[in-house]
């Protein structure tokens, strides 16, 4: 009797860890099937994200790379991707703010009497309440026009310049991290429109160039001395033929 039941015990469990035996088997099998089907996705991802580098797409390089290190993470194509991530998110980003400072200008072509007038035009990155009413829009503009001339000035959307601006006075330029610049400017007098012309033109397009930021301070009737700051490096120089 004890030996029939010792032999029925060993037979349950041969049966027990044939089940064991055959449920890891299946598991190591889905989980393999797992880990194959991750892999040509993130194989998939992985030359997505190579064509975009080729393709010097910055901005869609690290979108590739983003989803690949976030679905797939541990894989052989994610742990590539990541040797290359910082250097493709820096280009991504440099990309990206490309486009956005490209944004802020805005050119317009206008006929007129002789020609066209041409011109490249900029808001400051924060408005200034000039007049006491609140804050509001300040313009950096470069005009080129067939019978004045070329011209760049400041223009408010309100408030006015220092009444010494009527005859002349003198705007303070820095560009970037650089030496404040003084620069002759003045207001002519007129209503039709509240702007100040920095008298060199010529120099002020050509702060410009290589320029991230430019700041102007100028003097303001009611409110004393104020600063534009203008992100300028987004600037097309070829709209405005012949400055340069």
């Amino acid at each position: 009797m004890k030996t029939r039941m010792c032999m029925l015990s060993a037979a349950l469990s041969l049966v027990v860890l044939a089940g064991c035996s055959d449920r890891e088997a299946a598991q190591a099998a889905r989980a393999q099937a797992q880990a194959d089907a991750n892999a040509a996705a993130a194989g998939q991802a992985e030359a997505a994200f190579n064509a975009a580098v080729e393709e010097e797409n910055w901005a869609l390089a690290k979108a590739q790379a983003d989803v690949l290190l976030a679905r797939w993470p541990g894989t052989d194509a994610a742990d590539r991707v990541q040797a290359s991530y910082d250097e493709v998110k820096s280009k991504g980003d440099a990309a990206n703010e490309a486009r956005r400072t490209e944004a802020l200008w805005a050119y317009n072509t206008e006929a007129v009497k002789g020609g066209n007038q041409l011109s490249a035009a900029i808001y400051a990155k924060d408005p200034l309440d000039v007049d006491g009413t609140g804050r509001k829009p300040v313009r950096l503009i470069f005009r080129d026009h067939p019978d004045w001339g070329r011209s760049s000035y400041l223009v408010l959307q309100a408030g006015d310049f220092a009444q010494a601006c009527y005859r002349n006075c003198r705007v303070t330029v820095t560009v970037d991290d650089g030496t404040p610049r003084r620069m002759a400017a003045h207001r002519p007098k007129t209503e039709e429109a509240i702007a100040m012309f920095i008298d060199d033109e010529k120099a002020m397009w050509a702060l410009t160039r290589d320029a991230k930021v430019v700041q102007v301070t100028f003097a303001t009737r009611a409110a004393g001395d104020q600063t534009a700051v203008f992100e300028v490096a987004g600037l097309d120089r070829t709209k405005l033929p012949g400055w340069d």
